[in-house]
């Protein structure tokens, strides 16, 4: 078993100390290369989740105005600036937003949080993503 398999920490310390040194004929390239994948992968994931918090937000809005309230507002307003900040400071997470795979998967987990926090039936949310993007980011959207 390398080190890479039984201590990451470790394994990813060894291989910046290689780096730093020079030494690159002593490097675990092929883990490496999976590593630098895995970070534009992280930041994909954490893209589609804040848009599946700020989705499910909405839905909320939208179908429970009753239960408006700052909570709410503040998680929505919160959620489109971290989008918006996460978009700048890496533009080729934009990529995702032509993705209709990656909006299936924010959209589906966003209705299946906002049915789990409402007690409102999956089902009765829209199948079809009913807003587009410049809609859901602008702050003076609230659905209705």
């Amino acid at each position: 078993m390398s080190r890479y398999e039984t201590d990451v920490v470790a394994w990813a310390n060894e291989q910046a100390a290689l780096i730093r040194a020079g030494r690159f004929d002593q490097l675990d390239i092929e883990h490496i290369a999976d590593e630098i994948e895995d970070v534009g992968k992280s930041e994909q994931r954490e893209l589609e989740s804040r848009m599946a918090v700020l989705l499910a937000h909405l839905l909320k809005w939208q179908y429970q105005p009753e239960r408006r309230g700052r909570s709410w507002s503040l998680t929505i307003t919160d959620q489109r600036e971290s989008i918006s900040r996460r978009l700048q400071k890496t533009p080729s997470l934009k990529s995702s937003l032509n993705d209709s795979d990656w909006w299936a998967d924010a959209w589906h987990d966003a209705r299946r949080q906002a049915a789990h926090e409402t007690g409102i039936e999956y089902s009765v949310f829209p199948k079809d993503f009913p807003w587009i993007f410049e809609q859901i980011m602008n702050f003076e959207f609230w659905p209705e």
